[in-house]
């Protein structure tokens, strides 16, 4: 018996229980969740917009409509302040953040500073910064922290526009929530039209009435100066009409109550028609009795959209907007004016779209890589450990079901790069597995007494296990941090999968190996175990370090070469720009017309490849200038011309900001995770394991990017995540190695450092073995039935693990001889003199 306590084995299977139960639901049809209580049916685990299809949008305010805003109000302010008090001025103008005025008597400067005074005093955050000039002129700036106040205000009170605007679309429940000081991040899920969306999204709908000014022609007001009062505005028209309007609105958004779209069956047009608020229908009907004749605009965002002469009085308290509208087009103003103006313009700084159709079918790939995955990994183990195998493939089961148990509580979206997650997961759960069961073996050949080698051998490898995969936590924790939407989904199932792997290695399994024993009272677990195959090995690793230490090092310095010439093809996340995915209606997609009907409307280069099926293609707009509007219109001239030929299934579009923003972030990220792994290696083991550790990984980082130069996959945000994977699992197989040796150091102080690591290696080489085989393995069924999407990025995990293993017996090992490691500091009280000669050349130290 391994002596776990009642208490300790009833909570174990409680908590395994509780997860069962909160999974099931992942497991129901929607028609089964409605009748289950609220609670339960919550806990269904969501898709992300890869794995489900909609829109992702990066909305950036632009600051600059604020200042305006700002500016204009405080210059009315200022003029409303000093009429009050009687003071005269002259020369009110305003530009940018800076006011200037004269006070026309000097000796009221003081009475109208006194005035002003609200404006530059009595907070700690003053709106303007007033300074005084000779003859009694006065400058006042807007400060950075009036500013600054007005943005979050504006992104608050466009959060909820944003919120109302959507929900009148009829879609899934939308994510939108706030990103720094200036962003709003907006998730649609099961969206068909992300064109519509972006139109809803990116118009402030601020839309007014005005009379004509018809105290001089709109030519003579362009040559000369409008009159007070009245500006010069444009028609939407080819070629735009002028007209000379009144400032003051008639109506504006605050007098609407309603609005509503009216839709022509006959010419499938559309009408929108508002309903005034009471106190405004009595104001209008005013306004159009007394100017009868007049012709009357409607200004929808600084642009008439039409216009039209009044012929009778309006005393119904609703209008019709006059204007030559489609369907859609009445039914998206009419829901723009319901949900209110925007206080500033929104721009479109980062999108991602995926139609639904294509996310349900990386959805079915996904799940059937997961599948076949655990199907290949549990033949493998129980091929090698035969009944421990069947305990293991029962706690790989359970670990899934609380991985998706725990995403379910915490409201964590499955994305396909998740779905890579919960993969590797599997490799990291076997990975501890192996690791525990070849502990034990290991005790037992020691012992010959079961329950002592299972319980010295399941507390021995707890503590390795939850130092390797610890290293893992502190990369997925990292990059959680750095990335956001379906690599941050990859990070957080990566995170919930350690957790929980630890649980199910060291005490679900220990569990039913208890149960196991109770009930068949074995006397020996090594019967029908294969996994011994290297038990005698005694390969001489540290024979040939010198040629494998100058090899790889010859290697990374080509490839560091080759990054700096040839360079990387750098993906979107980096370099900005396009990627849309379109797909024939009819036929086979035609690269070749493709680009030439883009070459001549897009500027710059564009790339165009045919995907494998030849229904589709991927078409790389490359970065624009002139900032993300630059990037959205590129987008919408490739809509407008394919769009008769192509449906669009994917678009992906990374303004300048975003880019550098991301490029910045993948560097600290990476950077963040090697100075994490130097300090925990450091406490964890000496000094000399810490700079192997780092020497190693970035040995296996080098080498990867020379994968990308080699084969010139594209380098994206889903690269980075690639490579702090590597990053994790190269240290949990470090980590193990560092482990044995730092215990055979504790034991032979005299053994020769070269000797003793080859030893060491030795030891753990079935566990480095059958873990690299079964997570190459579980990454080879994802590579093969994962999807085109996301094969790039199992392809690098594959060559990822691999570097990783040979670079945690061949670089990690080499560096501690080379900085001459003490084996004295682990001296411990045990053996002094090492083993014969003949149990060094065996590799197994003297116990």
């Amino acid at each position: 018996m391994l002596h776990v306590s009642w208490w300790k084995t009833t909570l174990i299977w409680f908590a395994v229980l509780l997860s069962v139960l909160l999974a099931v639901p992942n497991l129901l049809g929607e028609r089964t969740l409605s009748s289950l209580p609220s609670w339960w049916a919550h806990r269904k685990i969501e898709l992300g917009l890869d794995l489900r299809g909609g829109s992702h949008l990066l909305l950036k305010i632009e600051r600059d409509d604020v200042e305006k805003d700002r500016l204009e109000s405080i210059v009315g302010d200022i003029a409303t302040r000093l009429r009050t008090v009687n003071i005269a001025y002259s020369g009110l103008t305003g530009t940018g953040r800076k006011i200037q005025l004269r006070v026309n008597d000097p000796a009221q400067v003081q009475a109208a500073m006194t005035a002003l005074q609200p404006l530059t005093a009595g907070s700690d955050k003053p709106a303007v910064k007033l300074s005084q000039g000779e003859n009694g002129a006065m400058t006042l700036d807007i400060t950075d922290v009036d500013i600054d106040s007005h943005v979050s205000s504006a992104i608050a009170r466009s959060i909820k526009v944003i919120h109302d605007r959507i929900a009148q679309l009829g879609v899934g429940e939308p994510l939108i929530r706030r990103q720094g000081s200036d962003r709003i991040i907006v998730q649609v899920p099961d969206l068909a039209d992300p064109q519509r969306l972006k139109n809803l999204l990116g118009q402030p709908a601020k839309l007014s009435f005005r009379f004509v000014d018809q105290s001089m022609s709109v030519q003579a007001a362009m040559d000369g100066h409008p009159p007070a009062g009245a500006d010069i505005m444009f028609s939407e028209d080819d070629p735009p009409v002028g007209y000379l309007v009144q400032r003051q609105p008639i109506l504006s958004n605050v007098d609407f109550a309603d609005a509503v779209a009216v839709v022509n069956g006959q010419n499938s047009g559309g009408t929108v028609s508002v309903k005034l608020t009471q106190e405004a229908g009595h104001r209008f009907a005013q306004s159009t009795a007394s100017n009868l004749g007049r012709i009357i605009v409607v200004v929808l965002d600084d642009q008439v959209i039409s216009s039209a002469a009044l012929k009778t009085v309006i005393a119904t308290g609703e209008v019709d907007i006059p204007g030559d509208f489609t369907a859609k087009g009445a039914q998206d103003l009419a829901v723009m004016l319901k949900s209110g103006p925007l206080p500033a313009t929104l721009t479109t700084a980062e999108e991602r779209t995926i139609q639904p159709g294509l996310g349900s079918d990386a959805a079915r790939y996904g799940i059937i890589a997961c599948i076949a995955a655990a199907g290949f990994v549990t033949a493998l183990m129980i091929g090698f450990y035969r009944l421990l195998g069947v305990a293991a493939t029962i706690s790989l089961i359970i670990n899934i079901i609380m991985v998706m148990a725990i995403m379910g509580v915490l409201g964590i979206a499955l994305t396909l790069p998740g779905v890579a997650a919960i993969v590797l997961i599997i490799g990291i759960g076997l990975d501890a597995l192996v690791l525990i069961y070849e502990r034990v073996r290991e005790e037992e050949k020691k012992t010959h007494l079961l329950v002592d080698a299972l319980r010295h051998g399941f507390n021995r490898a707890a503590a390795t296990v939850a130092d390797a995969n610890l290293t893992v936590l502190i990369v997925a924790a990292i990059l959680f941090y750095a990335s956001s939407g379906s690599v941050r989904g990859f990070a957080a199932t990566l995170i919930v999968g350690v957790f929980t792997t630890f649980f199910t290695s060291c005490f679900v399994t220990r569990s039913l190996v208890d149960m196991w024993i109770s009930h068949r009272k074995p006397r020996t677990l090594l019967v029908g175990v294969r996994s011994g195959i290297f038990d005698n090995a005694n390969i001489r690793f540290m024979g040939i370090r010198r040629y494998t230490f100058t090899v790889s090092a010859a290697l990374s310095v080509a490839t560091l070469v080759a990054v700096a010439t040839i360079g990387m093809h750098l993906g979107i996340d980096f370099a900005g720009g396009s990627i849309i995915e379109v797909r024939a209606r009819q036929g086979v997609a035609d690269p070749a017309n493709i680009q030439s009907r883009l070459q001549d409307i897009i500027p710059g280069n564009v790339q165009v490849d045919r995907l494998p099926d030849r229904l589709g293609a991927v078409i790389r707009v490359h970065a624009q200038e002139g900032g993300e509007n630059a990037e959205q219109s590129a987008v919408t001239l490739v809509r407008e011309e394919l769009g008769k030929d192509y449906d669009f299934s994917r678009v992906e579009v990374v303004g300048p900001a975003v880019s550098g923003e991301i490029t910045r972030t993948a560097s600290f990220a990476v950077l963040a995770a090697l100075i994490a792994i130097l300090v925990y290696i450091w406490l964890r083991f000496e000094w000399q394991f810490a700079v192997g550790a780092i020497i190693a990984t970035l040995h296996d980082v080098i080498l990867t990017l020379g994968l990308f130069v080699l084969t010139g996959m594209e380098f994206n945000m889903t690269s980075i995540a690639a490579i702090l994977t590597i990053v994790g699992y190269s240290l949990n197989d470090t980590v193990v190695v560092y482990d044995r040796m730092r215990e055979n150091l504790r034991r032979y102080s005299k053994m020769p450092l070269p000797i003793l690591i080859d030893a060491s290696i030795n030891q753990t080489l079935s566990r480095t073995i059958l873990t690299s085989a079964t997570t190459l393995v579980a990454l080879l069924a994802l590579y093969i039935f994962g999807g085109q999407v996301i094969r790039s990025f199992t392809f690098v995990l594959l060559f990822g693990v691999a570097v990783g293993t040979f670079s945690s017996i061949y670089i990690a090992a080499p560096v501690l001889i080379l900085f001459k490691l003490r084996p004295d500091k682990f001296q411990t009280g045990g053996e002094s003199n090492g083993p014969a000669a003949g149990d060094i050349q065996s590799g197994k130290p003297a116990v």
